[in-house]
């Protein structure tokens, strides 16, 4: 599996940003996938998850009510839809997918086999 993910970018607070990320490779609707964030000095953190047929997705309280996941299964998409930005979200944005779970997303890192190479969301304030 890979994935590539795009759309970061510098945004003021309270703007918004839409992240995307194009997995390739195994079947994509059979997995969990999710956005991970990593600030500067901090550890790799859970933002927002979706099971594998997008039933019901997941997310922090930092994000809750603020970002939404998707995915299109028929383009091999995952997106991630920021809006009220705000500076504390900086940080390089992940896409994963976790091939060899049970099609719920965790949010522990280590339950994620693959792993797009980041993206960085700047929000100034």
């Amino acid at each position: 599996v890979q994935l590539q993910a795009s759309g970061g970018g510098l945004v003021q607070a309270g703007g918004s940003l839409r992240l995307s990320c194009a997995v390739s490779g195994r079947t994509f609707g059979s997995y969990a996938v999710a956005w991970f964030r990593q600030a500067p000095g901090k550890a790799r953190e859970f933002v927002a998850g979706l099971t594998w047929n997008g039933g019901k997705s997941y997310y922090a309280d930092s994000v809750a009510g603020r970002f939404t996941i998707s995915r299109d299964n028929a383009k091999n998409t995952v997106d991630l839809q920021m809006n009220s930005l705000k500076p504390e979200d900086t940080a390089v944005y992940y896409c994963a997918a976790d091939w060899l779970g049970s099609g719920h997303p965790a949010e522990d890192v280590s339950e994620y086999e693959y792993w797009g190479q980041g993206t960085q969301v700047t929000v100034s304030s």
